[in-house]
């Protein structure tokens, strides 16, 4: 059997949670059957049962396009590249919007099932239209179609699935819940200490730490709001980098400059850092906090379960099934607005309550080290990509004509 993946995101450019998780399906489905990854970018790798081939996403023929329509415009683009090339797989799975276009073609033109995970719904994702204008209603149509057209539908957590069959015309029968996972070796307690020397981090303090996108689905202006309330012997460690928008960017340098004024142990490391560095971020943090306003599965957290981590995080979509309240860590309720949806209705009663959760745990050693053996025991239990990739495997092959 052969599968062919559309993905924008494969290393070594990786950015978000859905790049994370098509690196590593691709790399232990590859050990069961062959594998062809079609991307956007220059890679060019060969091996034995995995090829990855890149395709170029910039294009100088839109260059006069509207800035918000880019986007939008160079991804159909890439799309129709990545089906010039004959297509022999049995099965294409598509990850993100960016690859769903991508996947329509191949079903029409070359008659292949479709199988589409859903690492996160536009209709859910409002805040999107700051970054796209009106290529939103593009992106929405793009994955409206491609997930009512797919012959099966991976989602990533149970209230995903609940979240497909609410907002798309689809079939209760073509969903089936696969976690996302982690590489258990990969992922492990470090003692090595060069990446907090080399971003001013005082091993002598104990430190928050935050990872992800500067956007709105992450929360990141949250948690920054609610440094005025954390301990003020806390460092807090913010590495996030890749903004949304050159707006969400500015918001957020003027949000950590107003608390650098009161507040020296504040780092922001921005930009998206190497493995290495974020395993010993993890590994040495006394609490991962993930404050995101809307998570379909948040693989952050289980990253930072595996380095022996608690974590306070916002009570939404799929983090309620993967951090264990009381156990693994901190659960956060966030009442959010009908008006605005995923905003919070006291913004400032989420920052305190965030800020809560992890003055409780750094105070507490007892507990903190209590939920970091509980997280790695969770993870090794219920997130192993071994057996994630055998679900995905058996679920190709339930497709197969």
């Amino acid at each position: 059997m052969k599968a062919l993946f559309f993905t924008r995101e494969f290393p070594p450019y990786v950015y978000g949670g859905a790049g994370v998780h098509v690196e590593y399906l691709a790399e232990e489905l590859a050990k069961l059957i062959n594998i062809d990854v079609r991307c956007f970018g220059d890679q060019n790798d060969n091996s034995k049962n995995l090829n990855v081939k890149g395709f170029p996403y910039e294009n100088p023929v839109f260059d006069n396009a509207d800035d918000k329509l880019k986007a939008v415009f160079k991804t159909l683009s890439t799309g129709l590249h990545m089906n010039a090339a004959p297509i022999d797989a049995d099965v294409v799975h598509c990850h993100t919007w960016y690859a769903h276009f991508a996947g329509i073609v191949a079903k029409l033109c070359y008659g292949i099932p479709l199988v589409i995970t859903t690492h996160s719904l536009e209709p859910l994702r409002p805040w999107k239209r700051e970054q796209l204008g009106r290529g939103y209603d593009a992106s929405s149509w793009v994955e409206k179609t491609a997930i009512e057209m797919a012959d099966a539908l991976i989602a990533v957590s149970e209230e995903t699935k609940e979240d497909v069959l609410k907002h798309f015309n689809v079939d209760e029968n073509k969903v089936k819940v696969i976690y996302n996972g982690i590489n258990l070796q990969q992922y492990v307690t470090t003692s090595e200490t060069s990446t907090l020397d080399s971003y001013g981090i005082d091993k002598n303090k104990p430190y928050v730490l935050f990872v992800g996108r500067i956007t709105r689905q992450k929360g990141i202006i949250h948690l920054v709001n609610a440094i005025k309330y954390i301990d003020s012997d806390t460092q807090i460690v913010l590495c996030a980098g890749a903004p949304d928008t050159k707006e969400i960017g500015v918001e957020m340098e003027n949000a950590v400059n107003e608390v650098k004024k009161t507040r020296e142990n504040v780092i922001w490391i921005d930009k998206m850092v190497t493995k290495e560095e974020i395993i010993q971020l993890y590994s040495h943090a006394d609490v991962f906090c993930c404050p995101s306003i809307y998570e379909p599965f948040g693989i952050i957290n289980i990253e930072a379960m595996a380095c022996n981590t608690a974590v306070v995080a916002s009570a939404v979509g799929g983090i309620k099934e993967v951090v264990v309240n009381g156990e693994t860590g901190i659960l956060v309720p966030v009442e959010q607005q009908d008006s605005a949806p995923f905003e919070p209705v006291n913004p400032d009663k989420f920052a305190k309550d965030l800020a809560n959760g992890v003055n409780k745990l750094i105070n507490n050693k007892e507990l903190r080290e209590s939920m970091a053996t509980k997280g790695r025991q969770r993870v090794e239990e219920y997130f192993d990509w071994v057996s994630i990739a055998k679900q995905v495997e058996e679920l190709y092959k339930s497709l197969k004509k």
